[in-house]
């Protein structure tokens, strides 16, 4: 079996999606990245997560090519391979309907920073895309969707603001790995929950003042970065 230690993770990192209430049935999916093999893990299309197992994992080249697996791989596997081969620091990707997340993505809105939760995390607003025109919709639906999430990063730096929202659909998030991005959508899901209260007691709410949020997220993030022990993922 293909890249048997990426296939377990990636498994552990779809199944986390389930243990924190962002997915419901079969939405939803992860997958992870091998740079040196160039190949590319992911859930299979539509089989329940509490049924899948390692080897039901498909693995793919960076072109969508089955390299190994007898079911079909995820309908959004054309948008993570998108990601991965514009940015190309990422190792995993996760995609959730996350509610409060998928209402930010809905209402077309980026989330913006109000507190040091999301400064902790994200550099900047969550930012949302613009909406798919009917041809992209037509062709390549799910390649295009990953091409109008690069376009909202024009300009933004992806390892500092993982994640984005897809305007009316809803979150993808990556980091260094499966296990990562999966951790990312969680504190997305958090983030987007916070800043919904946020704005409906404080309609007015300004942003975080940017001295603070660059201290939170530098403090985590930065080359100078103390937050935390020296070895193991920087986590509140």
């Amino acid at each position: 079996m293909l890249l048997e230690r990426l296939r377990n993770e990636v498994l552990e990192a779809n199944l986390e999606l389930v243990r924190r209430g962002l997915v419901l049935y079969t939405f939803g999916n992860a997958s992870g990245i091998s740079r040196n093999d160039g190949l590319v893990v992911i859930k299979p299309s539509g089989v329940p997560y509490d049924k899948l197992k390692p080897e039901d994992l498909v693995v793919t080249d960076l072109s969508g090519k089955i390299i190994e697996g007898a079911l079909r791989p995820s309908s959004d596997l054309p948008t993570h391979l998108v990601l991965y081969r514009e940015f190309s620091n990422i190792g995993g990707v996760a995609h959730t309907h996350s509610g409060f997340a998928t209402a930010w993505a809905q209402a077309g809105r980026a989330i913006p920073c109000l507190g040091t939760t999301h400064a902790d995390y994200f550099h900047g607003p969550v930012p949302v895309t613009t909406d798919l025109t009917a041809q992209e919709i037509a062709d390549d639906y799910e390649k295009n969707t990953g091409v109008t999430i690069c376009r909202a990063f024009r300009g933004l730096d992806p390892n500092k603001i993982p994640a984005v929202l897809v305007r009316g659909h809803a979150p993808f998030c990556w980091g260094a790995d499966a296990t990562e991005a999966a951790h990312n959508s969680v504190i997305l899901e958090a983030v987007a929950r916070l800043a919904y209260y946020t704005t409906t007691l404080a309609k007015d709410i300004e942003p975080l003042a940017a001295a603070l949020h660059d201290k939170h997220f530098l403090r985590k993030h930065g080359s100078e970065a103390y937050y935390g022990q020296a070895s193991g993922r920087k986590q509140l």
